[in-house]
């Protein structure tokens, strides 16, 4: 049994107040069609009002599935809660009954959800779904109902809310559908609010704004919340507690200084440097953690992390109870005394990157691979419902943008949802037809390009999407699935060729060969999304996109994709284009960095001068925005938030699209639109006051 810090194990603080959320060696089976799945197992922690504690850990580690048995949601009947207690303000919830549980939650418990499409309710208008909680638990009528939904969707940075709430979830975007669902659960004020993942949806300025928004009335409101996250940043600026996971088991425990300025544990020192962060220089290939966790159909009876530990001994074929090593800060690891600091790291075998990866020969003198000119793509939409219909509005979702990518270049795409950067990537892949513009591909104009030819040039301009999972086929083998545009476009001569063609590139993106024969439910998140990269590889394509393509996987498996995509550029002289949210992931890999807000372009500079010398208000905001996995940093750092309300993309400011949120702004900012110049050799930026 692993006992919990600061619960009921004896090792609670006596300072501290009664926890409102206690739960005691909490366990959860699965029973499936392959065996019984150990979901959770023995997992303890306690949560204090008004306290914000960090669950992390990689995928399938157990910290949804332990939320979920918390707020009595666990899929039945397959889930089955095997023991444990889940105590909440004196009541253990897994003996209560079902109308005990429906007036708990929405009322002193919510739960904001991950995947914020399948918990909103597609034919109700998302108004009517904040509503809903306020009227059954709080007794509201329809107008004061509307009221506080209108002042929790503003809360949010949710603009012409009053408007919105009468508009339904496929309205609206990704994140925008992520703030209506933190909409909901604040809507009653809770006790008790678990998140899970809440921000990953988001972009940093919003992210910023809706985490100081639910810390400041965890503060104010005495509210608990459970943030369940792999954004290291996220823990470092708002938990108080960190409690890591690993393999269905509690690993390490602590303050949250304790656990990132002394981890003791040798998986949470690993992920801790899996992560790059944007307060250090850009150095060596980043950090991994190797191999896969176990089969939680069979989990070892050693030490789970054992495999894929440097530092195992002949004494971890046992397994290691969470222990307190100093006080309020636990470790499930027989060697956690040893781990001391980055000497005793290095010791472990647990500092592991190599030299920096050198860049493919680069033509920066030559004719760009790519070259985008006045791109526009403009979408017309239909507002409002009616007989006869709506009146016609047009989303400017890119408008005039230019740019270049040489060859064996990475250029990072970045900026808010909604500012056209997903869309400027369809477009090059020709999934959206440009409104206006060129964009001129080794030569070739594929605006302008007629079947045939874009048949031809599809061979070497290919995508990487963000979910590898919705991307392939599901009925489709791995090999089937890479293989498949090798038949299409015949670029091997027979089916033995082929499958020779697969293998190698499976052995390309560090998977093996026999692996061609599984299906994509058979393989892990960061599995799958190698074969998305094999997939585009298999093409010999001389430019990918890479459309968000490492933000749906845990810490160190984004190292090890982001780590793959390098050595392949390094190899095969590839050219990205890099869109991503996440700041320090795109300085990472990129070369050269453009910035864009309302589908226009603000900053274009190289990576190294970007980050150390912005010029644009707006990138600045986002670097400001952006956390640092150091609570000592966090600290250090003011919240410094970027005001005003998101314009909405159907009426867009006049003049500079920024000038309703930005510090520097005057009466010239709303009458004209600002040209990207160049301001210093090779570093754009699209401000009058520059």
């Amino acid at each position: 049994m692993q006992a919990g810090l600061g619960s009921h194990s004896g090792a609670t603080s006596e300072s501290g107040p009664a926890p409102l959320l206690d739960v005691r060696d909490l366990r959860v089976h699965f029973v499936t069609s392959r065996g019984v799945v150990r979901a959770v197992d023995g997992v303890s922690y306690a949560v204090r009002p008004g306290e914000i504690v960090a669950v992390v850990g990689e995928s399938g580690c157990g910290k949804s599935v332990a939320a979920l048995t918390i707020m009595r949601l666990l899929a039945k009947p397959a889930g089955r809660v095997m023991g444990g207690q889940v105590w909440f303000n004196g009541r253990d919830l897994l003996t209560l009954d079902e109308e005990e549980m429906r007036q708990l939650r929405g009322r002193e418990l919510a739960m904001i959800f991950q995947e914020p499409m399948t918990s909103l309710n597609p034919v109700l208008p998302i108004g009517l779904q904040i509503m809903e909680p306020l009227q059954i638990h709080l007794g509201y009528d329809d107008a004061r109902a509307r009221g506080r939904a209108i002042e929790v969707l503003g809360l949010v940075g949710i603009s012409d809310a009053e408007r919105r709430l009468d508009q339904y979830p496929h309205q609206f975007s990704g994140g925008m559908r992520q703030r209506v669902m933190i909409a909901i659960a604040l809507a009653c004020n809770p006790k008790l609010i678990i998140a899970d993942e809440p921000t990953t949806a988001l972009d940093v300025t919003i992210q910023a704004q809706i985490l100081e928004l639910m810390k400041d009335l965890c503060r104010r409101l005495g509210i608990a919340l459970v943030v369940i996250t792999h954004n290291l940043g996220i823990v470092a600026r708002y938990a108080d507690r960190v409690n890591v996971m690993y393999a269905a088991r509690m690993v390490e425990q602590g303050e949250a200084d304790d656990v990132f300025n002394r981890p003791r544990h040798p998986y949470t020192v690993g992920l801790m440097r899996s992560v790059p962060r944007l307060d250090r220089p850009r150095g060596a290939r980043l950090e991994t953690i190797e191999g896969l966790p176990p089969n939680l159909l069979d989990p070892p009876a050693s030490c789970r992390f054992a495999p894929r530990c440097p530092g195992r001994q002949e004494r971890c074929a046992a397994d290691p109870a969470l222990v307190e090593i100093e006080p309020g800060h636990g470790s499930a690891c027989f060697r956690a005394s040893e781990l001391t600091g980055e000497d005793s790291y290095r010791h472990f075998g647990l500092v592991t990157a190599g030299p920096a990866a050198t860049r493919g020969a680069r033509a920066d003198d030559g004719a760009p691979v790519l070259a985008v000119r006045n791109l526009k793509k403009y979408f017309t939409i239909t507002k409002g419902l009616g007989l006869f219909g709506g009146t016609k509005a047009t989303v400017r979702a890119v408008d005039d943008v230019s740019f270049e990518i040489r060859r064996g270049e990475t250029l990072g795409l970045v900026g808010e949802s909604g500012c056209g950067k997903t869309t400027v990537g369809r477009t090059l892949l020709r999934l959206e037809q440009a409104t206006a513009g060129e964009i001129v591909f080794e030569g070739s104009d594929l605006v302008a390009a007629d079947q045939a030819e874009m048949a031809r040039l599809r061979q070497k301009i290919q995508v990487i999407f963000q979910d590898p999972y919705s991307s392939l086929n599901p009925r489709m083998t791995v090999g089937e699935i890479i293989g498949e545009p090798m038949h299409v476009h015949k670029i091997e001569p027979d089916a033995a060729a082929v499958k020779a063609r697969v293998a190698d590139l499976l052995g390309q993106v560090g998977l093996f060969p026999y692996m061609a024969e599984r299906y994509p439910h058979e393989l892990s998140g960061g599995q799958r999304q190698r074969v998305g990269i094999a997939r585009a590889l298999a093409m010999k394509p001389t430019f990918i996109v890479c459309d968000e393509a490492v933000s749906a996987l845990d810490v160190s498996i984004q190292g090890q994709i982001i780590n793959l995509l390098e050595d392949l550029q390094r190899q095969h002289g590839l050219t990205y284009l890099f869109i991503a949210h996440d700041l320090a992931v795109v300085r990472h890999i990129s070369d050269r960095i453009m910035v864009m807000y309302l589908g226009r372009v603000m900053e274009i500079a190289d990576r190294d001068t970007l980050y150390a010398d912005p010029l644009h208000p707006y990138t600045k905001a986002l670097l400001d925005a952006a956390p640092v996995p150091d609570p000592a940093v966090e600290r250090a750092r003011a919240p410094r938030l970027l005001g005003g309300e998101l314009p909405s993309p159907l009426t867009p400011p006049k003049g500079c699209v920024f000038h309703t949120r930005c510090t520097l702004a005057s009466a010239e900012c709303s009458a004209d639109v600002p040209k990207l110049r160049e301001i210093r050799p090779g570093h754009h930026a699209a401000c009058i006051k520059i």
